[in-house]
């Protein structure tokens, strides 16, 4: 364990036979449509959450986001304004209204500390799978991201390397910086590995495998929630891939306070 983690303070380890929706909401962003239509599809077992896409699931926001994508993701906040208001997170473009008003649900936000994930994936060239930690928009411009992994599939040599990407995300925060990359490592996807991210007094460093891989300035320093998903992009379609189904199975995820004497 690096020594710049402090106490335990999140685990969860998918040991139960259901999600536990005290801390995730197994619906994507479902203010800009609705629960019924964002619901994630997932299963338990082995100590796992898998999340996947198969063919019949529907697209997200269907004849409104583009590109057309499918998505099963759970999040660990959610909150929007009444319906027909602009109020709520992550829009995707200018002038969207709130299509099903969303009581405030935040289970686990961190404000700092380190996160890790155990998971692998198996997706294809026109799918992607993330975990990335956003602001909660209570106040719209605290909405900056610290992605601690991003792969799509066409990134990947199956059984070789991975170009995983992490880092800063703008989003509508000026405050900040975009500062996002994508670094190619010997890893194969399809086996489980750990990624990670500790983040204190603006400094935010990421690990893969627990080796530190880059760091960053200017993370957000107001709480975050936590976005896992799996994503689809049928306009990436070569032809012959509309049966498979791309998969994101999560062992862990944990959190730790970072010792005290790091941001003091």
């Amino acid at each position: 364990m690096p020594e710049t983690r402090g106490e335990l303070v999140f685990e969860d380890t998918f040991d139960g036979t259901s999600l536990d929706q005290s801390v995730w909401s197994p619906h994507y962003l479902p203010h800009w449509s609705s629960r019924a239509a964002t619901a994630a599809t997932y299963a338990l077992g082995d100590s796992c959450v898998t999340l996947s896409i198969p063919p019949d699931q529907g697209l997200w926001c269907s004849g409104d986001h583009k590109p057309d994508l499918r998505v099963s993701g759970i999040q660990s906040g959610n909150y929007s304004g009444p319906v027909g208001s602009t109020i709520g997170q992550q829009p995707y473009r200018e002038g969207l209204v709130v299509c099903e008003e969303q009581q405030p649900f935040w289970g686990w936000t961190p404000n700092g500390g380190y996160v890790e994930l155990r998971a692998r994936a198996d997706i294809s060239p026109r799918s992607m799978v993330s975990l990335w930690m956003v602001g909660l928009e209570e106040q719209p411009e605290q909405s900056g991201e610290i992605c601690v992994m991003e792969v799509f599939g066409d990134a990947v040599v199956p059984g070789e390397s991975t170009a995983v990407g992490m880092g800063l995300k703008t989003i509508r925060d000026p405050s900040v910086p975009q500062d996002f990359e994508a670094v190619r490592l010997p890893l194969d996807l399809a086996e489980f590995h750990t990624y990670a991210v500790q983040w204190a007094s603006g400094e935010a460093t990421y690990f893969v495998d627990g080796a530190p891989i880059r760091s960053c300035s200017g993370a957000p320093s107001y709480p975050v929630q936590l976005m896992l998903a799996v994503f689809d992009f049928p306009e990436r379609s070569v032809g012959d891939d509309g049966r498979l189904v791309p998969t994101f199975t999560v062992d862990y995820i944990r959190g730790w306070n970072v010792a005290e004497q790091l941001v003091a």
